[in-house]
Parts: structure tokens; sequence; C-alpha cells
């Protein structure tokens, strides 16, 4: 999946592939958040923007015959026109994304290509769902394995069926979304830079009551309640309102438990030896940080900001991680001590090799040369098993080049569309990686290089 944006915050023109690992780096104000929010926004709101239009013919012969039968390749065929509009559309909803003025948005554009392998949709999965309305069963949705047909089966006589046509399209087009697009749109996670704000603060930041509330209390007495209850706010980009939600769901959240937590335990255990302790929601609600080996609780504003930073990663690897999910972290090294960088690089890449696609953004050195490191032992050579056994590196967090994207938030000269002629601009340029010598993270390299060379000057200035 390739990702376009034009006028986009910082960036002018910019591209950029979703890998397994994604990464995005370079300097404050350069158009990395940007990037990472747009994304995050459209595969969160991906269902409501595409369009799949359903032959409203085939509606009424499924109320007189009592079955019909869809080509599903039919709109397979159609999906790269599909998710064009769904941009399109989408473009247009990005000042509520970013809860920001329209004016900012105005020579936006957001594209996502559907690539070779996206466009190779895999049929094999079965699929079954049935409609129900007060306690009866009304139609169902089903699609055998391999098979190319979606089939909708009355379950009810015809003459029983209450529901608006319009409202069996939008269910049958909602079934053939999730048919051929789940597949390409991974269910995203994120982790905003204000996460740990949203930890402490995590009952306050209610944002509809609060905001409900306030609004009852100032309205004139002849405003309908109904208009105040579906009003959308916009105080907040939708990354953040995600995350601070997450966190006030913790109660209901910990009742669930992710596949990691099922079959890799042990991922788990990294996690807990990375913050020191672990997380614990009472029945009350109350959110506390047990240290390990200590017989005291701590509430977050007494824990450290370490702890704070990672709580929702905590919470989302236990309960909620799924295969084929994205995580998204905005600056992971947050209040890390650099060690701790190093053992997040190392989850990071574990998690890779689970199955969970990940994408952050970064200033951390620390980060990116853990990342190398894991690269450059990833070859079947003596010397590096040893090096990796001597070093505590294990097989399942070594990673391979090839699932690595790295992009530099940069000025570069490129070539803007319809021009002949190369002009400077902000961009994401993508990053050389070598199997044998990992990332060449050039934004890090000039500021350590600068650094050496005043350090020596200071050094060797005298002689």
């Amino acid at each position: 999946m390739k990702i376009k944006v034009k006028h986009l915050g910082a960036l002018r023109e910019a591209e950029f592939t979703l890998g397994d690992l994604t990464i995005i780096c370079g300097g404050n104000n350069t158009g990395k958040t940007y990037a990472t929010y747009a994304l995050f926004g459209f595969l969160y709101t991906w269902r409501k923007m595409l369009s799949i239009q359903v032959n409203p013919d085939k509606i009424e012969q499924l109320l007189f015959e009592g079955v019909i039968r869809l080509d599903i390749q039919e709109y397979i065929d159609k999906s790269e026109q599909i998710v064009i509009q769904a941009c399109e559309m989408y473009t247009q909803e990005l000042p509520k994304i970013f809860a920001a003025q329209t004016d900012r948005f105005k020579q936006t554009q957001f594209n996502i290509n559907l690539e070779i392998e996206d466009k190779n949709i895999n049929l094999a999965s079965k699929f079954d769902r049935k409609m129900r309305a007060a306690k009866a069963e009304l139609f169902s949705i089903t699609k055998s394995e391999e098979s190319t047909q979606l089939v909708i089966t009355l379950l009810v006589e015809k003459e029983k069926v209450e529901i608006p046509r319009d409202i069996i399209k939008v269910i049958i087009s909602d079934a053939l979304k999730d048919i051929i697009f789940v597949q390409l749109f991974p269910r995203p996670f994120i982790a905003s830079a204000e996460r740990t704000g949203a930890a402490i603060f995590r009952k306050e930041l209610n944002f509809a009551k609060n905001r409900l509330l306030e609004e009852m209390g100032q309205a004139d007495k002849d405003i309908d309640p109904r208009e105040l209850l579906f009003k959308e706010y916009d105080d907040y980009a939708l990354p953040i309102k995600t995350n601070v939600e997450f966190t006030r769901q913790l109660e209901t959240i910990v009742k669930k438990s992710s596949f990691i937590a099922d079959k890799y335990p042990d991922v788990l255990a990294d996690f807990t030896d990375i913050i020191g302790g672990e997380y614990t929601v009472t029945r009350n609600d109350e959110l506390y940080y047990m240290p390990k080996g200590k017989r005291v609780k701590l509430s977050m504003d007494e824990s450290s900001s370490a702890v704070r930073s990672l709580l929702d990663i905590g919470f989302y690897l236990k309960h909620e991680a799924q295969v084929g999910d994205l995580l998204m972290v905005d600056e992971p090294e947050l209040n890390l001590h650099p060690e701790n960088q190093r053992r997040v690089a190392r989850l990071f890449a574990r998690l890779v090799n689970l199955g969970i696609k990940v994408f952050i953004t970064t200033h951390s050195d620390y980060i990116i040369k853990e990342l190398n490191t894991l690269i450059m032992l990833n070859h079947d050579k003596p010397h590096l098993k040893r090096i990796a056994e001597q070093e505590g590196y294990r097989q399942e967090e070594l990673i391979s080049a090839d699932k690595i994207k790295v992009y530099i938030a940069e000025e570069a000269d490129i070539k803007l569309e319809g021009n002949t002629r190369k002009t400077k601009c902000q961009t994401l340029t993508a990053a050389d990686i070598d199997p044998e010598l990992g990332i060449e993270a050039r934004s890090f390299d000039t500021t350590i290089e600068t650094m050496n060379r005043i350090q020596e000057a200071i050094v060797w200035g005298e002689e």
C-alpha cells in the first residue's frame, strides 16, 4: 500500500509505502505527525469512506425470490476506483480528523494506491453474517471458502420483512467491504505523543460528556436535547480522541485477552521488565502501577513518566492485539532511558515477526541503532550467532531488512507532478537499508558527527 500526500501540513509532496515496520524520522515540525495522523484517520474511518453500490434490481429480486447471488470479483475489479473515490471523500474530512481549520486543507490531497500485491485479493476465507431484528433472523449473507459468490438469503417470509430497501443495500455493501478490503487495510491502534497526559487525566478527559453538560447549562430552554446529543465536536484530533477513549475504557478492555497473552506470554514478560512492574485496574475502575517486588500500588500521577508513556501500549499488547493489526506509536522513546529505548526497538521487531505491523515516528538514534543491530545479526554466520548469544539477543527478535521501510522528513530536491525541473520542498525521502549494515539515518548521523567534531576540537584543539 502506497500513500501519497500533497500540501499536508509541512509536507509539500510526499509518498511512502507501508511496510511491516515503517519508520519516519526527521527534525521537529517536518511533517512526521501529519503523515501519521492522516494515515491513521483513513484506516480508522475507511468503512465510512468507501462506497460500494448494490444494484437496486438485486434487492427487488431478493424480496421476490428469497435469494440472490453477487459476483464478488465484479466488485474486486472496481476496487481501485472505489479506493480513489474514498480518498477524495476522506480528504474533505481531514479538517475533522486534525480538528483544524478547513482553510489549512484547501489544497491537500490524500491518496492510497493499491499495489500489485494489494490487488491479488484472497477469497479463501468463508463469510457468514445474519441480520436480526426483534430477536428474529431476517436474512443471511454467506460466502463459502474459495467461492467468488456472495449469497444473500431471506430467512422469513418476504411479507414480514420490514427493513427499508436502502438499509438492506447498506448491509450488503458493508459485507462486501469487509470481504474485500479488511485484508487490505489493517486495523490501527495509535499511541499519540499526548498519551502521558491521557494516562493521568483519563477520567477527566471525557470530551463528549463534559461538552454536553457545558452546553446544556448554557443552551436556550427551547433547544432540542437530541441536537446536542448527536452533535460532533472537533476540539481534538481523532488520534488523540481515540487514545483518550481507550484509556477511559480500561475497565472493559481488561476483560479481553489478546493472542499475545494467549500464545506468547514471554512478550508480556519482556514488557513487564521494561516498565519494571505491572498495570492493574480495580473493580472500581481505578488504575494503578505495581512495581515488581514491592507491595505497593501507585496511581498514574505517582508513577514515572516512562510508566505513563507505555501504558496504552501495555494494555493493547495484553488485551487488544490481533494478527494483522497496525500499531502506530508517535515517538516511542518518550521519557525512556536509552536502554529501554533499545528494548522497545527489540519489542517492535518481535511484534513484526508475530504478524503485527508497526509504524513509528522517532527522534531516537538509539532505536534506529538497535534496529540496525537486529538487521545485521539476522544472517546465518557462526560469528553472528555467537555475538547474538553473548549479548542476549533471541532469534525471534532479529528482523529482515526487507520488512522495514524508513523515511526521512526533510527538505529535498524533487520533481513535482507536472514539472520538468526539480524543486526544493519538504518531503519524505526513503532511506537506504543495507542487509549487512542496516539503516542509513542521515538526520541523526549529521547531528552526531557535528557533536563529535566539536568535542574532538575541544580535546585536540591545542595541538
